[in-house]
């Protein structure tokens, strides 16, 4: 078979590093299969095949069939060079891909290509079937539809697959109503207190930590201002130097985004550093976190897990602080959720929960990027274990315009999975609750203190009083703790909730 588009491409101007999620050949029939990596092979008849093998003809191909990459498209722009580029756009100007072409190179920081465009018509740029696309950006010069996500400093690429669309179509909002209307509103506000301690803990227990309670406590009161200031200013460099002097160690707090290069790293049985993640080079944080904040600009009308999913992900990869980037990362989750009216004010998912069990998902597709930078980086590493980057001009498209499907797709799963799983499990847990400390002050009216430690020891023994805890009850009988041990069941055991 007979390599065509990307594949093509990469062979040709010995690209290396990327690993492509849909691969194209030239063979005797039509078929499509799926590789061991899960990234699609598809074959064409000859008929498909490029009049002839030089770059850009393979990148028009690329372009039609092969998954959009912007950071590989913009290597071979580097690779075959401008005069390359504006000889083939000028030979046919008023052309669909040529104008495309000649928009993404000036968009990714090509030089400015002098051409006449006398077409009428507009093309977008991305297939809105096949990728999510932002609000459209008209742009006269080349008669183009910009419907990318993102503008030039950050531009994450976001495919469609047919998971995505299925975990798209779910209704939250409709979806967190049906659980307002089965539990009462008294419920549910106690309910919202607890989750907020358990997304304040498992956050904290991701980054493998455990914080005193009273930076727990912060982190909740952090967490319930979510949503209260705009998409610009809850991203503005002052408003995250905020939030990240409350998370972390004040010895550790930073009063700007970090001016070094940082890199996650592991420190190995000979005292060596096992590298996990080189971040963006210092010189490019600012107009990273500016290319965030500017995806508000194409996005009014997108919905709030793609926003919620670019800017945590993006913000997290970029890493512009040394300390307490991940649980800003889940923060913002958070903060998109409630701006957007999709979780109510004063409510929380704990998607960290999710995230927590599920670490191993997590990584996997933390490391989509982070294994692609490792394979192209280039950096030395000095005694005092300080980072330099020597080819961050390589490098920088791929932070600024990363495939972020698999990261979306793992955010919608999480939210789906902690509402129709994590909250209604507490839901359920408190109104047994209140309905076996009501039974249990029927058998023996005692103090408020002692029926709530009664239903926690319960609890923590499956229904029984552990023999070791029966010395707090002496004034107790033996029959009145069996008929307490009686209500336990009949309250949780045989009114389990519908996931147990």
């Amino acid at each position: 078979m007979k390599k065509v588009g990307f594949t093509w491409l990469q062979e040709k101007l010995h690209i290396q590093g990327f690993k492509l999620t849909h691969e194209s050949y030239i063979g005797t029939t039509d078929k499509t299969e799926l590789s061991s990596i899960n990234s699609v092979i598809r074959t064409f008849k000859s008929k498909y095949d490029v009049n002839i093998d030089l770059p850009m003809t393979h990148l028009e191909f690329a372009l039609k069939y092969d998954d959009f990459n912007l950071a590989l498209i913009k290597e071979i722009f580097t690779s075959v060079g401008h005069q390359t580029i504006s000889d083939y756009i000028k030979e046919n100007p008023n052309r669909k891909y040529p104008r495309i072409i000649g928009y993404l190179y000036e968009f990714t920081g090509g030089k400015s290509v002098e051409v006449d465009v006398t077409a009428t018509n507009y093309e977008n740029i991305l297939n809105s079937s096949r990728y999510i696309t932002g609000d459209i950006t008209k742009i006269t010069k080349w008669k183009v539809n910009d419907n990318l996500i993102g503008q030039n400093k950050f531009c994450p690429i976001i495919r469609r697959t047919t998971e995505l669309s299925a975990l798209l179509d779910w209704n939250i909002e409709e979806a967190i109503q049906n659980l307002k209307h089965e539990y009462s509103p008294e419920i549910f506000k106690r309910a919202s207190y607890f989750l907020y301690k358990k997304e304040s803990k498992t956050s904290s227990e991701i980054e493998k930590e455990e914080p005193s309670q009273d930076r727990m406590e912060k982190f909740i009161a952090l967490l319930e201002e979510a949503g209260q200031k705009s998409f610009e200013e809850s991203l503005a460099e002052t408003e995250l130097v905020r939030l990240q002097n409350v998370i972390v160690d004040q010895r550790y707090a930073d009063d700007s985004f970090r001016d070094f290069q940082n890199y996650i790293g592991q420190t190995m049985r000979d005292y060596t550093q096992k590298i996990r993640y080189v971040c963006p080079p210092p010189q490019y944080v600012k107009s990273l976190m500016q290319g965030i904040i500017d995806l508000n600009k194409k996005n009014i009308s997108t919905k709030t897990i793609i926003k919620a999913a670019m800017v945590s992900f993006g913000y997290v990869y970029i890493h512009p602080f040394e300390d307490g980037n991940g649980r800003i990362h889940r923060f913002l989750i958070h903060d998109i959720l409630v701006r957007d009216g999709i979780v109510p004010n004063g409510t929380i998912l704990p998607v960290s929960a999710q995230i927590l069990a599920h670490m191993d998902e997590y990584d996997t597709t933390l490391e989509l990027l982070s294994k692609l930078i490792e394979r192209k980086v280039k950096y030395d590493l000095n005694d005092a274990g300080e980072m330099f980057v020597n080819n961050a001009s390589e490098i920088e498209a791929i932070y600024r315009y990363p495939d972020l499907t698999n990261h979306t797709v793992f955010l919608a799963r999480a939210i789906q999975a902690t509402i129709t799983n994590d909250i209604p499990e507490e839901l359920h847990f408190l109104q047994c609750y209140d309905e076996l400390r009501s039974d249990i002050q029927n058998i023996v009216d005692m103090p408020d203190n002692k029926v709530d430690r009664m239903i926690v020891f319960l609890h923590q023994n499956k229904g029984k009083l552990a023999s070791r805890k029966r010395d707090f009850y002496k004034e107790l009988s033996d029959d009145e703790i069996e008929q307490m041990e009686h209500a336990y069941n009949q309250v949780f055991q045989k009114k389990k909730h519908p996931n147990e």
